[in-house]
């Protein structure tokens, strides 16, 4: 196991949070929340290859944002396509996870460790980001 590290993105239309995995594949962390405006996902692309890179990303998942009754909504098929240029970019195919929830269980833990509503935007996506890699992770146990 291990050998790199494992990014966790929690996909969004306006935010995209990115969590990383230590190199042993134990704990995931959140590291940054790219912002785009839903349309030109070119910056978010390229900055997420950018992290890739650096911190040696060998594995991605990516949150699935599926309905509850299981159709395809518009974020679902976004979040497919920009996982498909994720691939052409990077080289690494995104596992595509199901993340339905996440963003809640991020905001209800950040209400009981006491992070304030308005600091909660900053980083939210970060900590979704980090509970869909964190899954994943157990996965692998």
């Amino acid at each position: 196991m291990g050998k790199g590290r494992i990014m966790g993105i929690d996909f969004g239309m306006k935010h995209i949070g990115v969590a990383l995995s230590d190199e042993l594949w134990i704990t995931a962390s959140g590291f940054e929340t790219v912002n785009w405006n839903g349309e030109d996902d070119s910056w978010a692309l390229n900055r997420i290859a950018d992290i890739c890179k650096e911190k040696g990303v060998v594995r991605i998942v990516l949150g699935k944002p599926s309905r509850t009754d299981g159709t395809k909504s518009h974020t679902e098929e976004c979040a497919e396509v920009f996982a498909s240029k994720l691939t052409d970019l990077t080289g690494l195919e995104p596992v595509l996870k199901d993340e339905r929830y996440t963003t809640v269980l991020a905001s209800r833990f950040m209400h009981e460790t006491g992070r304030k509503a308005k600091n909660q935007r900053k980083v939210i996506d970060q900590v979704a980001a980090e509970i869909i890699l964190g899954d994943y992770l157990e996965t692998l146990r």
